[in-house]
């Protein structure tokens, strides 16, 4: 019987318990090695196996079609916030960016050290509680590319599906908070970037999903460990990688595929984040912040009618074992992350337990 909680946090975020039970024991020894995955060489060969299978796997899931190169790499999403127009940005020209919360917000600072900035649609002047519509989505006439955020963790609002860019342009995605948690058509981007610490891994370590051709047309003069191509050329390796990390992240990709996929993961995000939106629904007294149509399936925002209750519900929430709850200290009210790994029983349990908190405080 496990003695874990329900963790709704937004990231470092739950694990697969498989995954976890796969680490405890490779942490001691890997693969018979009589060394633990920790204290093994990068350029060694059960680490050549780990890397291999990861991305191996990682190209499985996602239908990654043969051009496109995938990275592992150090500094987070917000390191791609500037590396993406370094690499990708020339001097003088223009890039695309939909302005959908804090995340968007801190790229589009980032690509203006770089370029021109275009803000071609914005969700800001409604507290971000939107997506915004094709017809709200104006694009520069001759952008490099058009950048979205595909989930925003502190507002819950998500992407039903990938914007359109004009002739020429090529999508790039901060894909951190739902990577591989429906299906994806990896080909109509030209670079997709995701922290690992929401639904692939642990912190450490952030897959970047690259077009071959890209790296064909450096925009500028960068030091070696700020180009795409440094990495590409030598496979994730040029320096020491995050290796545990990379380590992790595979036998996530392993779990997905053992579940049925993508198809498989989407049908079960649906129905867990289903069971939530019901309870906001079912009555006056939950206070939803994500418009309808913009909901997102991995971050449940919402509030009760005072902040004072959001606080005894959180309290009261913490002490049922339902941890992490709290929303973002820039928003408030409450938040459930329930990415990829988070189990279905923790959703019906939550709402058993909304129920009751608004049968009692309603």
């Amino acid at each position: 019987m496990s003695d874990r909680v329900y963790n709704f946090s937004a990231g470092p975020a739950v694990l697969p318990e498989p995954v976890l039970r796969d680490a405890q024991r490779d942490i001691w020894d890997i693969e018979g090695s009589g060394v633990g995955i920790l204290e093994h060489s990068h350029r060694g060969k059960v680490f050549d196996g780990v890397i291999e299978r990861a991305e191996a796997d990682c190209r499985a899931i996602g239908s990654i079609p043969d051009n496109y190169r995938v990275l592992f790499l150090q500094g987070g999403a917000s390191s791609q916030f500037f590396m993406v127009p370094a690499n990708l940005l020339p001097d003088g020209a223009t890039a695309d960016y939909i302005n959908t919360g804090s995340w968007s917000a801190k790229a589009i600072k980032e690509a203006r050290l770089y370029g021109t900035v275009h803000v071609a649609a914005s969700s800001e002047d409604d507290n971000f509680a939107f997506i915004p519509t094709p017809d709200q989505t104006r694009c520069s006439p001759n952008p490099v590319y058009v950048h979205f955020t595909s989930n925003n963790t502190i507002f819950g609002t998500q992407f039903r599906q990938a914007p359109d860019t004009p002739d020429g342009a090529f999508l790039v995605c901060d894909a951190s908070s739902d990577i591989f948690s429906r299906r994806i058509d990896v080909s109509r981007y030209g670079l997709i970037y995701a922290g690992a610490q929401k639904n692939l891994g642990p912190a450490g370590v952030t897959l970047v999903i690259l077009r071959e051709d890209l790296l064909e047309r450096p925009a500028r003069e960068l030091p070696t460990m700020l180009r795409y191509s440094t990495h590409a050329q030598k496979g994730s390796r040029y320096n020491t990688p995050p290796s545990f990390g990379i380590y992790l992240m595979g036998r996530v990709f392993r779990w997905i595929l053992d579940q049925g996929g993508l198809d498989a993961i989407e049908r079960r995000n649906r129905a867990k984040a289903q069971v939530l939106y019901d309870v906001l629904d079912g009555s006056g007294f939950w206070h939803p912040t994500a418009q309808v149509e913009s909901r997102s399936m991995m971050n449940v925002c919402f509030r009760t009618p005072g902040e004072d209750l959001d606080r005894a519900f959180v309290e009261a929430a913490a002490r049922e074992g339902f941890m992490s709850l709290k929303g973002h200290r820039s928003v408030g009210g409450m938040r459930a992350s329930i990415y990829n790994a988070f189990p279905p029983e923790g959703c019906d349990a939550l709402a058993r337990f909304m129920r009751d908190f608004e049968a009692r405080h309603g």
